[in-house]
């Protein structure tokens, strides 16, 4: 399968917009899942949410996540973390905006990119 893509963000409508965007461009071909929101439904991130986003779309061709903010990268390295070591090896956060970020890795992987392949030209975008 191809590499999966999860967006996390404080906002849970920024979350689920990237991952709208994501699906318009790219359909079904991309495993996608998003963590968005506290579980008050305020802004914020939760650790739990992050790693069933990710285990939704995990498969042995890796995960990229892309993230908004500080707190949503930590909660996601704790997220990684919390994974099996197997898998967790096959988990990557691309530093890259959440919502480019999110589109240009979902691209790549629907063309069948390895994980390194879609981080780097998701962290591209950051770049440019």
């Amino acid at each position: 399968g191809n590499v999966g893509s999860v967006s996390v963000s404080h906002s849970g409508k920024v979350a689920e917009g990237a991952a709208e965007m994501v699906m318009q461009m790219v359909g079904g071909s991309v495993p996608l899942a998003y963590a968005g929101g506290n579980p008050d439904g305020g802004l914020g991130t939760d650790v739990a949410r992050i790693v069933e986003a990710i285990e939704r779309v995990w498969s042995p061709a890796g995960v990229a996540v892309l993230v908004d903010l500080g707190g949503a990268e930590s909660n996601s390295e704790v997220a990684i973390e919390m994974l099996p070591s197997e898998k967790a090896s096959r988990v990557t956060i691309c530093n890259a905006p959440v919502v480019e970020g999110a589109v240009i890795a979902a691209t790549e992987a629907s063309g069948g990119a390895s994980l390194i392949e879609v981080q780097q030209a998701a962290e591209e975008t950051f770049i440019n």
